[in-house]
């Protein structure tokens, strides 16, 4: 049952945009209801006195919108079907369709506190996948695979140690994966995107903090999208669980590890042949 002031968001094709902000207020400014759209763009309030209102809605990545709202007896009011246009100068999105992650330029790199006092990078260069780009672009896919005994840390001792079972255990889990679940804006060039990831035979739900760098022909005849996302892992909600300690109770690897992933995907449902 429809309640409040309610309306639908979508883009100019048509579209419905998610994760939209109803801002209602009365007459002397004051707000009096708030409500974000839902995965099919609709939005309502709760029942409001009868009344007139202005109705703001913002989307990130869009103009913002106001409109006068009128709240009947019932407490209740529409707004219609809302277009949103996007803002001025956002970046252009990649072409819908099949892309795929090239492995020649693109790396993970995971970053751990040392003794409490330095870090350790070690970078994964065995990243493969695929990426559908969606319409609209809330509806794209990301499958990724990570080859975990690829790992360099640049010191071959210590990379032994990270593969053993103390930590990645690659002889028993030799790959990493990701599925992305769910993408949101959150600005003109940046996204949320939700996922599963599956590290040392667990898997738990991680969100990216997800940069787009645009699009455009490479020297080889193919077209490429560029991507940047970072997130953090604490390796226990892995079962990464070595704890060793050093002298005044300082791990000897911290147990909270960021992420940065650099991405190049190439159009097509398959890599070009060189």
């Amino acid at each position: 049952m429809t309640t409040g002031l309610h309306a639908r968001i979508q883009t100019a094709e048509g579209w419905a945009v998610e994760g939209t902000v109803l801002t209602v207020t009365d007459l002397t400014g004051q707000q009096v209801a708030r409500a974000v759209s839902d995965a099919k763009g609709a939005v309502e309030t709760n029942p409001l006195p009868p009344g007139i209102y202005t109705a703001v809605l913002t989307a990130a990545g869009y103009n913002p919108v106001a409109r006068t709202a009128q709240i009947g007896s019932d407490g209740t009011g529409s707004l219609g079907e809302i277009p949103l246009q996007p803002v001025a100068g956002s970046v252009e999105l990649p072409p819908a369709g099949p892309w795929t992650i090239d492995p020649m330029h693109s790396t993970v790199v995971a970053t751990a506190r040392h003794l409490g006092i330095a870090s350790i990078r070690a970078r994964f260069s065995d990243v493969s996948g695929r990426i559908v780009v969606g319409r609209p672009v809330e509806r794209s896919l990301v499958q990724a695979e990570i080859k975990a005994a690829g790992l360099d840390s640049g010191i071959k001792m210590r990379d032994d140690h990270l593969r053993s079972p103390d930590f990645l255990d690659v002889d028993a889990f030799p790959t990493i994966s990701f599925e992305s679940t769910g993408l949101r804006q959150r600005g003109a060039d940046k996204w949320a995107m939700a996922g599963h990831l599956t590290l040392h035979g667990e898997r738990r739900e991680v969100e990216l903090d997800l940069t787009y760098g645009g699009w455009g022909p490479d020297p080889w005849g193919g077209v490429r999208a560029a991507f940047h996302a970072e997130t953090q892992l604490h390796r226990n909600d892995f079962a990464i669980n070595y704890n060793a300690m050093v002298r005044a109770g300082v791990a000897a690897v911290g147990t909270t590890v960021k992420i940065e992933i650099d991405i190049e995907a190439i159009q097509g449902e398959s890599l070009p042949q060189m």
